[in-house]
């Protein structure tokens, strides 16, 4: 897969990622989901990139900057047809090293808590995130599950 920086102005972005919006919206509780929409993608505290297997988009991920020394993983997401195959776990490891290298000391994120989240759960404990509580404005809520990694100690 190669990674680029995100254009959240290429048609096949806007797509994928509204599915990635609304599938994140019917599977959570009202008022319980969080993903970013184009704006958010756009704000300059975000880092967005997609991955391609070829001309293919594949997956795509960000990395908000809380502070200096946090980060949130947002909109990771990878195309339906082409799960289990890696991609979405090179994705993160590219967030990951994105993180250290802007110094961040913690990289945290929200993702839902429900069954069809269990394969991003299994991801992110794959890559050392443990659970944590709500963080950056976040508030506790039995629809979400916060998970973080300590960066300084895993390096």
């Amino acid at each position: 897969m190669q990674i680029r920086t995100g254009d959240t102005f290429d048609p096949r972005v806007i797509a994928l990622l509204d599915h990635h919006v609304a599938a994140a919206r019917a599977q959570t509780a009202p008022g319980s989901a969080h993903a970013l929409d184009l704006a958010g993608l756009r704000a300059p505290e975000v880092a967005f990139w997609t991955g391609w297997d070829g001309d293919t988009l594949v997956a795509t991920g960000a990395l908000k900057s809380l502070s200096a020394e946090h980060g949130e993983v947002k909109s990771m997401h990878t195309l339906q047809t082409t799960r289990r195959r890696g991609f979405g776990g090179e994705m993160l490891r590219h967030i990951i090293t994105e993180a250290r290298a802007r110094g961040m000391a913690r990289l945290s994120l929200e993702t839902g808590s429900w069954d069809y989240f269990k394969p991003a759960h299994a991801l992110y404990r794959a890559h050392g995130f443990v659970l944590c509580g709500p963080f950056q404005g976040y508030v506790d809520d039995p629809n979400s599950l916060f998970l973080t990694l300590d960066l300084s100690a895993s390096r």
